[in-house]
């Protein structure tokens, strides 16, 4: 078993133990791996060992991943700062978006999201 593959478990299990004691259900607690900085590579074994969703807060560098990963089914995830500059590649290439602190920006990833 590979380290990554190692730590993800150890992350599940007191996931899964601290899911328990607050009374409700692993499967209802979803983990999101931060990826930013970790190569490609790191997330597709990430990916192998079972996890989906990924954390990014460089938007170049995560499309740069995501593009790399494209034949995976993966969950992107923008979680740092977010500049007005960005909104378009961040609306195209991200499924979430953790970090809104001004409803216009919101406005322009709502416009701006594809199929929208």
């Amino acid at each position: 078993m590979s380290a990554i593959a190692s730590n993800l478990q150890a992350v599940r299990s007191r996931i899964a133990k601290a899911a328990i004691d607050a009374g409700r259900l692993p499967g209802e607690i979803a983990l999101l791996a931060v990826s930013k900085t970790w190569p490609a590579a790191c997330v597709i074994a990430a990916n192998q060992a079972g996890q989906r969703a990924f954390g990014e807060n460089y938007v170049q560098e995560a499309i740069d991943k995501a593009r790399a990963t494209v034949d995976l089914d993966l969950e992107w995830h923008f979680i740092g700062p977010l500049q007005s500059n960005k909104t378009r590649l961040i609306a195209e290439n991200f499924a979430w978006v953790h970090s809104i602190e001004r409803i216009r920006i919101a406005e322009r990833l709502s416009a701006q999201r594809p199929n929208n």
